[in-house]
């Protein structure tokens, strides 16, 4: 919180620097009593005053029978917006519910108020019944999400919501390209003086997404109206530990194409004209805002905080002073607006609709505890039916996979205009005046190359160095009916997209219950045998998103198989990886002549590769083919291997595994990533627990060994599974 609050007339002006009419600087909050002097503006009817009022109220009671609901362990969880509510009630006045999209964060019931997320639903959110629009109960209260009333989902992380509004308004305007070229069928709504409202707390600008979604919106000059809500605490740190000038509008305020205002968010009127310059900003197309808004915290963080162990009794009580809801209808009667009876008639309709809002909530169904397994995946396009078993139809020379990838991208952006496909150096070139002289980039490994060329900057284009910022701004496009096709150039370096792949992308049908999807497709180099690969061009670990629900996982061997898969990939309705094994890029043993335009793969449908009868070897990826090297080996000494190249590590053919082994009666699982928590881990102990009966010896593992990958290539030799490995292995396996 500020160290002085003094009082003020209302009449700042704001101060203006460089081309956007940046930043209100050295703003005096008003003081509790000025707050109650300010004048109140006529074109604010007595009408205006009281919906703002009644707004802000209701937000607070509802609060409040959360509050009484907690204690009474009749819901599980509660967290207030108390103090907040002057701010989002004015943005939320400067929008066109059903037109404008928005989301908030776990202190914006009053902003969520104003687009129709009305008593009813709070309730039901609080108590988490089956019904509530969110997610059927799946989500914490106040995490709020309805794509009837245009409101993104939200999940609890900080910060990641940033992201997913720049990837909202960049498919808003590209929906509107679309509808430009004559094409509307299959697309979802949009309009062309559309605005993203996005809402964080303070302490959510210290995440790095706030400055790579900041540094993509100004760049394009995308209609995104980001409200700080700035009560000076992130729980216990204040803001000044976590802001460097204790500013958020000065640190922020000077990013070129963004509109930047700094407004006393406990004052509702002059919040409304700051949210209206913004939002008029916006729907020019000049480019994104920035409300900074101060605003109070008058409960603790949660009810499961105590902030009195923090903050002294002189800060909470000036605070408190400083209610937007108690000051306005202070305000309201100083100015002699309205009488008392009108503020006591509005506070006795809104506790009439709390009532009956907890009264249907409580009228709501049970639960049935077998739904939790609903949406995990698509109930009818999750990629695995059998519509997807397409033979192929050969046509032309052999191919290689990076090849058949590219011609699959080709395709399939001709079929469906809702495809987009971004990464890092993924265009042909940023620079399109030089097309014409320059052959281009199209990726590091080429896959995307002529995608700029046959579809436009619009559909493919480069993006930040920044792979947080691609799944993040992927997933706000989805949510509004794009299919992104992304490019992650390593996956050594897929890391900092972790928090958007496993909490956001992953979640969203899950957590939403079905009203949000998110068809994102994320290629993805990966693996070694790269000869100097070393340790940041040759990182596995397919583990950590197979053991992520709601995500399908490929890792193809051949340029067919590649190809299926990620045409499946793309027209399913699930967020896919495909891990593309750059090593089988352009190998010569790995090709095949293009297999059609509709070729598709299902998913969790492994490939018998050889039929044999001695040891069943289950591999995928680079190892197919050292496996089939070693299988040429030890079929001179009579040895009859049967081997199964999985191709889906998720979902993983579990059936063709048993009838495999129930044949052989002998399992081997070898695979690049390491031996510890690797895939192989996983099939061995499915098999320990229903294929027991069926071995005659234990399951056996072959994989990489517990380190990183090294440059030299002795030590890259030593540290990845080679054909005399596995011939060791399979020779063990039948020794028994």
């Amino acid at each position: 919180m500020p160290t002085t609050v003094s009082a003020s007339n209302g009449k700042q002006k704001a101060k203006r620097n460089g081309k956007a009419g940046k930043t209100r600087t050295g703003l005096t909050l008003h003081s509790p009593s000025a707050l109650r002097e300010l004048p109140i503006p006529k074109r604010f009817t007595k009408a205006d005053c009281l919906a703002i009022y009644r707004n802000m109220l209701m937000s607070r009671l509802i609060d409040d029978q959360e509050v009484k609901l907690k204690r009474q362990s009749r819901i599980y969880f509660q967290i207030s917006g108390a103090g907040h509510e002057g701010l989002q009630t004015a943005v939320g006045r400067t929008l066109v519910p059903g037109r404008d999209w928005a989301v908030g964060y776990y202190r914006d019931r009053a902003l969520m108020l104003t687009l129709g997320y009305d008593a009813e639903a709070n309730m039901k959110s609080a108590l988490g019944t089956p019904d509530e629009p969110s997610g059927g109960g799946r989500q914490m209260p106040v995490h709020f999400g309805s794509k009837k009333l245009k409101i993104l989902n939200k999940s609890s992380c900080t910060g990641t919501q940033f992201l997913h509004a720049v990837g909202a308004a960049e498919a808003g305007r590209y929906l509107e390209f679309l509808k430009a070229q004559g094409i509307s069928e299959g697309l979802e709504d949009s309009h062309p003086d559309e605005v993203i409202v996005c809402c964080t707390g303070d302490g959510a600008t210290s995440e790095g997404e706030w400055w790579e979604a900041l540094n993509t919106a100004t760049n394009l000059k995308l209609p995104v109206v980001f409200v700080v809500e700035d009560n000076g605490y992130a729980i216990s740190v204040p803001r000044e530990v976590g802001t460097s000038g204790d500013s958020i509008s000065r640190l922020f305020g000077d990013f070129p194409n963004l509109k930047c205002v700094e407004v006393d968010g406990c004052d509702p009127i002059g919040a409304q004209l700051a949210a209206e310059e913004a939002v008029a900003w916006c729907r020019q197309g000049k480019g994104p805002a920035l409300i900074h808004g101060h605003v109070v915290r008058l409960y603790s963080h949660s009810m499961s905080d105590d902030e009195t162990m923090y903050r002294t009794e002189a800060e909470l009580e000036l605070s408190k002073g400083r209610c937007p809801v108690e000051s306005f209808g202070e305000r309201l009667l100083g100015k002699g607006v309205c009488k008392q009876s009108d503020l006591d008639s509005v506070r006795s309709s809104i506790l009439a609709e709390i009532e009956a809002g907890l009264a249907a909530a409580e009228a709501s169904p049970d639960h049935d505890p077998e739904s939790v397994f609903d949406q995990v995946f698509s109930p009818d396009n999750d990629g695995t039916e059998s519509l997807y078993d397409v033979a192929p139809e050969t046509e032309g020379a052999d191919k290689g996979m990076a090849d058949l990838i590219n011609d699959v991208l080709h395709t399939e952006m001709k079929r469906d205009p809702r495809i987009v496909v971004f990464g890092e150096d993924v265009a042909d070139i940023s620079r399109e005046e030089n097309l014409e002289e320059l052959k281009g980039k199209g990726g590091v490994f080429k896959l995307t190359a002529g995608l700029q060329r046959s579809f436009g900057k619009e559909r493919c284009f480069n993006s930040p160095l920044a792979e947080a910022n691609i799944i993040g701004r992927a997933v706000g496009m989805a949510m509004r009916g794009l299919r992104p096709v992304v490019e992650i150039q390593f996956f050594d370096y897929i890391w900092p997209a972790m928090q958007q792949l496993r909490n956001e992308l992953a979640t969203t049908r899950w957590r939403s219950n079905g009203d949000y999807i998110a068809p994102v497709v994320v290629r993805v180099p990966y693996g070694g045998y790269l000869k100097g690969g070393a340790i940041y061009h040759s990182q596995t670990g397919e583990t950590l998103f197979t053991h992520t629900p709601g995500l399908r996982v490929m890792i193809p061997s051949s340029a067919q198989d590649a190809a299926g898969l990620l045409r499946t990939a793309i027209r399913c309705d699930d967020p896919v990886m495909m891990l593309e094994p750059k090593h089988l890029y352009r190998q010569t043993y790995n090709k095949a002549p293009n297999p059609g335009p509709e070729f598709t793969i299902p998913f969790g449908q492994a490939k018998t590769l050889r039929q044999g009868t001695q040891a069943t070897i289950v591999t995928f990826g680079n190892l197919v083919r050292r496996v089939q090297e070693a299988q040429r080996q030890l079929e001179a000494e009579g040895i009859d291997l049967e081997i199964l190249d999985l191709r889906s590590v998720s979902p993983w053919d579990q059936e063709a595994v048993r009838a495999s082994v129930q044949k052989t009666n002998r399992l081997a699982v070898i695979y690049e990533d390491n031996k510890s928590w690797g895939s192989g881990a996983e099939v061995a102990a499915w098999a320990a627990e229903e294929l027991f009966d069926w071995l005659d010896a234990p399951v056996l593992r072959l994989a990489s060994t517990d380190t990183f990958v090294g440059y030299h290539p002795d030590l890259e030799d030593r540290i990845l599974p080679q054909v005399p490995d596995v011939i060791e292995t399979i020779r063990k396996l039948l020794s028994y």
